[in-house]
């Protein structure tokens, strides 16, 4: 695996445990050399909501993001803490929070992620969706033109389904970088370090002509996945005003993992 990393630690507050985060360009979006790209930035508030008073025996189900703003390719701030505290089910926050140019320090992106215990379930298994076709049906290739920049040419892709075409998207994924510079990435943390590509994965509108910005990601996890690779299946559904909504299939190797749903900005490009 790459040296590489989406950010470096560079420490934690001894009062309240905040850590300090220095975003690398391993994180650029699509959209601009100045922001993130909405995966990296959900990674690393998954990783504080990890962190957060852990417990044996309980995990994240579910996960909110909230992207509220620009997340800028700068120093980053991440803290987290138990909203609201449960034996068996608990609701864990989380916040990202940057300086603005005119030196304030803002919010622009947070977490929320229920914590349950778990139990043994084993006996009723169940997966609704289909599985994906492996990994060795996909076409090896990087993301082309506008697409191949940033954090989009820090994965590793196998193509099952060209991009665009009828139906969701379908695409085996796996993150060459560490989310953080001398960490192993957990499970979910590897799912959150390309979820948010089900919008791109999905779309079915040309980037050079429209953008298609995502506001959140709702991710429902009902299995924690194994394995390097993340299969993503996904479509994005566009209404008539300017607003979308991509909603997908969440794998790894053995099968559906979760479900994600996105809502999304739909604006065309100024015409030169």
């Amino acid at each position: 695996m790459s040296d590489d990393a989406y950010f470096v630690h560079l420490g934690s507050g001894e009062s309240d445990g905040t850590e300090r985060f220095l975003a690398t360009d391993r994180t650029v979006s699509l959209w601009a050399p100045t922001m993130q790209h909405g995966a990296p930035p959900s990674a690393l508030l998954v990783r504080a909501l990890e962190h957060c008073a852990p417990r044996e025996g309980t995990r994240l189900t579910r996960v909110v993001v909230e992207i509220l703003g620009p997340v800028p390719i700068a120093e980053l701030e991440v803290r987290a803490w138990v909203q609201r505290p449960g034996r068996r089910v608990e609701l864990v926050s989380a916040e990202l929070s940057a300086a603005m140019e005119n030196g304030e320090r803002r919010v622009v992106a947070s977490a929320t992620g229920w914590r349950m215990a778990t139990a043994d379930s084993t006996a009723v298994h169940h997966a609704a969706d289909p599985v994906l076709p492996p990994i060795t049906d996909g076409r090896e290739g990087k993301m082309g033109g506008m697409w191949g920049v940033g954090y989009l040419d820090t994965l590793d892709w196998r193509w099952i389904d060209e991009i665009g075409g009828e139906g969701p998207g379908r695409v085996w994924v796996r993150p060459k970088p560490d989310l953080v510079r001398g960490e192993s990435l957990t499970p979910l943390e590897r799912l959150f370090s390309v979820a948010d590509i089900a919008n791109g994965v999905g779309s079915k509108i040309d980037p050079e002509k429209w953008t298609f910005l995502n506001t959140d990601l709702t991710v429902h996890v009902f299995r924690v996945p194994d394995g390097e690779w993340i299969g993503v299946g996904a479509e994005t559904s566009i209404g008539p005003d300017g607003v979308g909504m991509c909603a997908g299939v969440l794998y790894d190797e053995n099968g559906p993992v979760g479900r994600i749903a996105q809502t999304v900005q739909i604006r065309e490009r100024a015409r030169t």
